[in-house]
């Protein structure tokens, strides 16, 4: 939390230095009542003492002034806040290595299940694009608030031979630039969630992707998607087809993206639904004065209603 008018914080002198009053008046008030030497008749006739309750209405009341002084002074804080729109491009990988079963009941099922799930959930107002590679990428939906389209887009996907991460990356540049055309400087900010389960084998190499994308302002969160020991069958032989996590997780971090590792359908659910989070809300530093401002009529009310009950009188 910071303050937009720190100086202002100087007029917490004034409940200090009203407490150092109530002290030091609290401390003649016992001095002025051992003067009355018969301690027996004075528990007789003088009515019980409040005690703690005494004090309350006073604690309440400083408390109450610490609180608008420090509303006054205009804090401020990092807020998460809902985002009104923006651009989202979902890169699948749909290499054959899609095709092991070390994920339930394969890799492509369980993707194409998760995307679906991520991408139902974003809001509403989000534009939704989807881009697939395999040797080559291509752009299989634009960005559009068309959720069934985007499904039937996943529905549609096919496997195919060779992982051109990059090029993945760049065909969803692409598409995020030419959507953002009809925005001019107004476009929308713009995310892409790629999940690869290999390693780039074709096309252009992910470094150069991830230069683009810096440039550009678009972050990418990569997932590394399948298990160590995940194995496809070639022609009777078993290939096994482990993610490259190192380059993926080098791609997300050159871009300002987040980077996850999911070995079942129920991390990458988990994944999806973290970067889903992330994506809907942005970080906007707001004024927090209204909580100091409620918290002190909080407490004066507190300090009257106390004041009222056991004393019968306004402190």
């Amino acid at each position: 939390m910071t303050f937009l008018a720190p100086a202002r914080l100087a007029l917490l002198l004034l409940p200090a230095l009203l407490l150092a009053v109530y002290v030091l008046a609290q401390a003649r008030r016992g001095r002025y009542a051992v003067r009355f030497t018969n301690l027996a008749l004075l528990d007789k006739v003088a009515p019980l003492r409040p005690g703690w309750r005494r004090h309350a209405p006073a604690a309440a009341f400083l408390l109450m002034m610490m609180l608008f002084v420090t509303g006054f002074a205009r804090p401020a804080a990092d807020l998460r806040v809902p985002r009104e729109q923006a651009t989202v491009m979902v890169a699948v990988d749909v290499s054959n290595s899609m095709e092991a079963t070390d994920v339930a009941p394969d890799r492509f099922t369980a993707a194409r299940r998760a995307a679906g799930a991520f991408v139902a959930e974003l809001p509403e107002r989000f534009n939704v694009g989807l881009v697939a590679f395999s040797g080559s990428a291509s752009v299989v939906v634009a960005p559009t608030t068309d959720r069934r389209a985007v499904q039937a887009g996943l529905d549609r996907l096919t496997l195919g031979p060779g992982t051109a991460i990059g090029e993945g990356v760049l065909a969803s540049l692409q598409a995020v630039s030419a959507f953002g055309a009809q925005y001019g400087d107004a476009a929308p900010p713009a995310r892409i969630v790629l999940l690869s389960d290999g390693s780039n084998t074709s096309g252009r190499p992910i470094e150069e992707a991830a230069r683009r994308a810096a440039a550009t302002g678009v972050p990418v969160s990569a997932i590394a998607y399948g298990t160590p020991g995940g194995e496809i069958l070639s022609q009777g032989r078993a290939i096994p087809v482990p993610a490259d996590g190192p380059a993926l997780e080098s791609l997300a971090q050159a871009t300002g993206g987040r980077f996850y590792e999911a070995a079942t359908g129920e991390e990458l659910n988990r994944v999806y639904e973290d970067i889903g989070s992330s994506v809907g809300y942005r970080t906007e530093r707001q004024e927090i004065w209204p909580w100091f401002t409620a918290a002190g009529l909080a407490c004066a009310c507190a300090a009257a209603a106390a004041s009222l009950v056991w004393f019968s009188r306004l402190p």
